[in-house]
């Protein structure tokens, strides 16, 4: 697996960074972020759409991604949407 790095938060101190990447083969998007436990109850509660088990599976993580990195995943969507069309 081959990830090409789109952005960190350029707030970050150096440890703990929301991070972007996008797999090179697969144009994934690979985020790192904080996990946002104090939201697992509003996702929970959140309508989802009709026939879908509500809540989050152990194997999956809700993560936060500051709002001022928008910009960076746009970038990263634009990069995975050319490898995919590729």
């Amino acid at each position: 697996m081959t990830l090409r790095f789109v952005g960190m938060d350029p707030n970050t101190g150096g440890e703990g960074s929301p991070t972007v990447w996008v797999e090179e083969e697969t144009a994934d998007l690979i985020l790192q972020g904080e996990e946002a436990t104090d939201l697992l109850n509003a996702v929970a509660t959140t309508e989802w759409v009709p026939g879908h088990r509500p809540g989050i599976p152990a194997h999956e993580r809700v993560i936060r991604i500051p709002a001022h990195m928008v910009p960076i995943l746009r970038e990263a969507c634009n990069v995975a949407e050319h490898r995919h069309l590729r």
